[in-house]
C-alpha cells in the first residue's frame, strides 16, 4: 500500500511577492527548500491562513538567504504580499519507506530566516494493535 504523506513544511513564511504575469508556480528561498526538502519542480501545497485558500503548484527555487516567497501566476488572486502560509511537500511512500521517513518543519522569522527546524521520526501505528480503554 503506498500513504500520501507530508515529508516537510515551511510554517509561518510571509509571502514577499505576488506576480501575476508569470507562467506560475511558487518562488522559495533555496535554503527553505533544502531545509524542508523541497526539490526544483516539485509539487507543494501553499494554504494561506488569512483566507483558508489552498494552492497545489511546483516550486522553484529563489537566491539562498533572500526570504523570498513569491507566488506566480493564477495564485497572485489569492495571495497577497504579508499573507501567512504554510507550505507543506507531499510524497508517496510504501510501508518499507515510512520507517525512515522523517518529515522536518522549517520555522522561519517574519522575514523568512530559519529560526529552527524540526526532525520527526515517523511512529508507525500498528493496524493490528488492540485498543485501550
Amino acid at each position: 500500500m503506498q500513504r500520501w504523506m507530508c515529508k516537510g513544511k515551511i510554517h509561518r513564511a510571509t509571502v514577499t511577492e505576488a506576480r501575476l504575469d508569470y507562467v506560475g508556480s511558487i518562488t522559495i528561498d533555496t535554503l527553505l527548500m533544502r531545509q524542508a526538502n523541497i526539490q526544483p519542480y516539485e509539487m507543494v501545497q501553499i494554504t494561506s491562513l488569512r483566507n483558508a485558500t489552498r494552492w497545489k503548484t511546483y516550486a522553484i527555487p529563489a537566491p539562498e538567504g533572500s526570504g523570498k516567497i513569491c507566488l506566480n501566476g493564477p495564485p497572485a488572486h489569492l495571495f497577497a504580499p504579508g499573507d501567512i502560509v504554510i507550505i507543506l511537500s507531499m510524497g508517496m511512500y510504501n510501508e518499507e519507506e515510512l520507517a525512515s521517513l522523517k518529515p522536518s518543519v522549517v520555522f522561519v522569522d517574519g522575514a523568512n530566516q530559519v529560526t529552527s527546524v524540526e526532525h520527526h521520526d515517523l511512529v508507525i501505528l500498528r493496524q493490528d494493535a488492540e485498543l485501550e480503554a
